[in-house]
């Protein structure tokens, strides 16, 4: 399973393509797909969003859901869906965001 991660070109936020087509800042409203035809139209996204100055290093990501949550399997991953991995009233963990680091 995958979904499209990139970083917000206006603010250098973490933000993940959700199936409406915007990009959204909390893991849990992206789209996740499950075959290359999935990939391959969110690559599509990807880049096109690149090409307006959107988002900037849209790539895939491999994501598990477990007890019903989105949760990336590399630990890169986790911590930019997380917030930074210090001061944790900062950040996307600040407001509670349903990825954990372990």
């Amino acid at each position: 399973m995958k979904m499209l991660a990139a970083n917000r070109l206006s603010d250098g936020e973490a933000v993940w393509l959700a199936a409406d087509g915007n990009w959204v800042d909390e893991i849990s409203h992206a789209e996740t797909v499950r075959d290359k035809d999935g990939e391959e139209r969110l690559l599509a996204a990807g880049r096109d969003a690149t090409g307006r100055n959107e988002v900037v290093d849209a790539e895939l990501v491999d994501v598990e859901i477990i007890d019903g949550f989105i949760r990336p399997i590399r630990l890169r991953e986790r911590i930019r869906a997380a917030g930074p991995s210090i001061h944790p009233e900062l950040g996307k963990q600040a407001k509670k965001s349903a990825v954990t680091l372990a």
